[in-house]
């Protein structure tokens, strides 16, 4: 094999370079937007560095008490780790069942079935606020983080089942076959042979689970509106106020809530690169 030409490795790198560059501009502004002052912010021309950085934001945000908006933030993140860590666990563990079905079982409707599911996923969820919040505010659930754990699992679920399907298709059938032979139930093949072989897809597919429920907003917007049961990105936009925008405590809130998420992905890392490399795209 001919090795690249000077110019070709120049052109990949400057590329690559470029890429990195566009990844990671936003973070790091987000960053710099929130240490600077409000003068800075709205100065023209921009400051790309802060002459008086200052990380006040963030003790307001983290110490702050009573009801403003700083902080509120505070128990806003505590109450979208517990949706998406329920809806996470839903969604990984009825979702197993039901792909490990599709990727093994061949009954009746099988094809269109499956096709459905992933048609359901793709239909927008502005179409489906006005009769889940009907549904919703009949059975006295609105406003509470359960009604967010069961909104939110019900769209997700559907992008679940496709993911652990291709998964589970990777994984040859004799293994099963060979422990159902010394005894083995399906259940308990499923259980101690599939999902050790698949873990590093399921815990690709339940970051992706977490992080889609953790930063949904326009459900949350309308489901929600005491402080005891909204997330995040809603108490994110209550820095925008009447008559004036808090650029600084929403850069802020932003640099916040994505620590945990990246937090996970550094953890997991290994298993989410061979997880989403593996069996994902398999249909």
């Amino acid at each position: 094999m001919r090795k690249p030409s000077l110019l070709a490795q120049v052109l990949t790198h400057l590329a690559a370079l470029i890429v990195a560059i566009v990844v990671i501009a936003p973070p790091i502004w987000l960053f710099i937007s929130s240490i600077s002052t409000q003068n800075e912010l709205l100065s023209v021309p921009i400051h790309w560095i802060p002459q008086n950085p200052t990380f006040e934001r963030y003790g307001q945000v983290l110490f702050a008490t009573g009801t403003d908006a700083a902080a509120v933030f505070r128990g806003s993140m505590i109450n979208s780790f517990i949706v998406a860590s329920a809806v996470t666990l839903i969604c990984v563990t009825l979702g197993s069942l039901a792909a490990y079905s599709f990727a093994r079982m061949g009954f009746a409707g099988h094809g269109p079935l499956i096709n459905v599911i992933l048609f359901s996923y793709m239909l927008p969820p502005i179409m489906l606020v006005v009769p889940l919040y009907t549904v919703l505010a009949n059975w006295r659930m609105t406003d509470t983080l359960h009604a967010l754990v069961i909104v939110y699992s019900a769209l997700i679920m559907p992008f679940a089942v496709w993911i652990m399907r291709g998964f589970f298709q990777t994984i040859p059938r004799e293994l099963e076959e060979a422990a159902m032979i010394d005894g083995a139930t399906r259940l308990g093949a499923l259980i101690r042979v599939v999902v050790p072989i698949s873990l590093p897809g399921l815990v690709a597919t339940s970051l992706l689970c977490f992080l889609m429920s953790w930063e949904e907003f326009l459900i949350a917007l309308i489901f929600t509106s005491s402080p005891s049961a909204k997330t995040i990105p809603v108490a994110i936009a209550e820095f925008t106020g009447r008559h004036a925008i808090d650029y600084g405590m929403m850069a802020t809130g932003g640099v916040i809530a994505a620590i945990p998420p990246v937090l996970i992905a550094i953890v997991f890392q290994r298993y989410l690169v061979s997880g989403l490399t593996s069996g994902a795209v398999k249909a």
